[in-house]
């Protein structure tokens, strides 16, 4: 079986996959018998919905392109705020309209991405068989602690969550996906994902959405929302204050407006 030896760098993030001794430089990996260049990024340890480019010998190719002996390969992670269509042969679309599903470890996470009017699914019964699956057939990111999950062949959009505290997950989340722009505050249920309606309170149909509401709340509160899938009613109390605070902290403290 023949040998092939080659020479690969992977850059930026993708080097949080990697041993010390091996990040932010080239090195050389060596093997028995022909490999296509996704099974060696991955067998490096780096999944491939990572990966948003490969240059072998200044060349871009497909995660199929056949490894050749002494090839060049270059590896360069997700870009969000540069537009590579017109080079890239790896990514089927762009994530410009992202919708996530999230894994069993997430779940402050996906409270977070709703509250910022993402559109994420999460289900604490689902297994990584049906977390690829949905991912796949739905075109959703699939974020998740769990490199393996990510190497399954059916994956081809997901981001390893790098950060432990849920506040920070969600400002790495915006940053490595350039998302800031798309935040819309309060637009979805926290709850179920669907999306949330204002309640005209003159209007005949508010009488049925009454009993949902606090008689306190109603002595003082004239503006209502409800949730278009659960029905659950929101109102601009002090949770809805603490959650508006939080949000203006995680905007302030990385600089947008």
């Amino acid at each position: 079986m023949k040998e092939y030896s080659v020479t690969i760098r992977f850059y930026e993030e993708l080097n949080d996959f990697l041993p010390a001794n091996k990040r932010k430089v080239a090195f050389t990996v060596s093997w028995r018998g022909k490999r296509s260049v996704k099974d060696l990024v991955e067998s490096l340890g780096v999944p491939h919905v990572e990966v948003d480019l490969i240059i072998v010998n200044g060349v871009s190719v497909g995660f199929d392109y056949i490894v050749q002996n002494d090839d060049y390969i270059s590896v360069y992670p997700v870009f969000e705020q540069l537009n590579i269509n017109h080079i890239t042969q790896l990514r089927p679309r762009p994530l410009r309209h992202p919708a996530f599903v999230c894994d069993v470890h997430l779940r402050k996470l996906v409270k977070y991405l709703r509250l910022f009017g993402f559109d994420v699914l999460y289900n604490q019964q689902w297994d990584d068989t049906d977390l690829a699956q949905i991912a796949a057939e739905q075109k959703r990111i699939l974020l998740t602690r769990d490199r393996q999950l990510l190497m399954r062949k059916i994956v081809d959009r997901g981001l390893i969550v790098r950060n432990i505290l849920p506040q920070k997950q969600i400002v790495e989340i915006l940053n490595r996906l350039d998302l800031w722009d798309m935040v819309t505050p309060f637009s979805r249920c926290i709850m179920c994902n669907d999306h949330v309606r204002q309640l005209l309170i003159n209007d005949p149909s508010f009488d049925n959405e009454k009993k949902k509401i606090p008689a306190g709340v109603l002595q003082w509160c004239t503006v209502y929302y409800k949730c278009l899938g659960c029905g659950r009613i929101y109102w601009e109390g002090s949770h809805y204050e603490r959650l508006t605070k939080k949000i203006e902290t995680i905007f302030s403290e990385n600089n947008r407006s």
